[in-house]
């Protein structure tokens, strides 16, 4: 691995740290009837740790020049895909599965909010997702109302479960040594949690609510919805915040009120 030629364009950063790999899949809670979908191989240290634990790993990498080296790992539960994940169809990784799994990844800056919506709108199968990611990332997807941080992905996150950051990870601890320190977050997934409200349509208000931040919601919504009107069934001073003022549970019920979907 020491001739590997790191790639930016992938955003590979290796973690070798056995203590830290250990940790991680003691974080995800990986047992010996776990089926997990990694995503971004790298040298394969992470995928060592999570074939010792669990019933059956998936491991897709982009990177074709890795190839070689993964296969000579000999992982005998482990099947790795080489390509591009967000090109494959979440209904065909998951046939690889023969029942729910879990998503354990290092995941680039570039990569993070598409990997995590994608997942989140579009599995049915997929239990939780521990990834590691930029701090300034996790403290978005952790974020609650009156928080800076807090935006789309940090409500949308909130709809679909429940995440936590478990550690934070010195930059030191990867190779190349990326710019900023990273965290790790796992987000439990539950999909009782709103039944009845469409994700895809609630995302899409959520988008609208937050198109320019410093503007009110009630300016937000009427230029964003075909159907403005449907706003003024709100209360005025409601239509006056910001929205970041509101929680996932306010969004929800703004959303059903103008919506009526219950």
């Amino acid at each position: 691995m020491l001739n590997h030629v790191f790639k930016k364009k992938f955003g590979q950063n290796f973690i070798s740290d056995t203590n830290l790999l250990s940790a991680i899949c003691e974080d995800a809670s990986v047992g010996k009837n776990d089926n997990v979908l990694e995503i971004g191989a790298g040298a394969g240290s992470l995928t060592v740790e999570l074939a010792k634990r669990a019933k059956m790993v998936v491991s897709y990498e982009i990177d074709k020049d890795l190839e070689s080296h993964l296969m000579s790992l000999n992982l005998p539960n482990t099947t790795f895909v080489f390509g591009d994940i967000m090109q494959a169809k979440t209904e065909e990784i998951e046939k690889q599965f023969d029942g729910e799994y879990k998503i354990i990844a290092n995941l680039p800056y570039y990569i993070t909010s598409p990997i995590i919506f994608k997942f989140l709108k579009e599995s049915k199968k997929l239990t939780s997702l521990t990834i590691m990611v930029q701090k300034e990332v996790a403290q978005r997807i952790v974020a609650t109302k009156g928080n800076g941080d807090y935006g789309v992905l940090s409500i949308m996150v909130a709809f679909y479960g429940e995440a936590k950051i478990k550690r934070i990870v010195s930059k030191n601890m990867f190779y190349p040594k990326p710019d900023v320190d990273s965290a790790l977050v796992t987000i439990n997934i539950n999909r009782d949690k709103y039944q009845g409200i469409d994700g895809e349509k609630f995302y899409e208000f959520i988008c609208k609510a937050f198109a320019m931040r410093r503007k009110t919601l009630k300016n937000n919504l009427i230029h964003g919805m075909a159907s403005a009107e449907k706003i003024f069934i709100l209360d005025e001073n409601l239509l006056k915040k910001r929205p970041e003022e509101f929680s996932i549970e306010e969004f929800v019920d703004i959303y059903l009120k103008i919506f009526k979907e219950n």
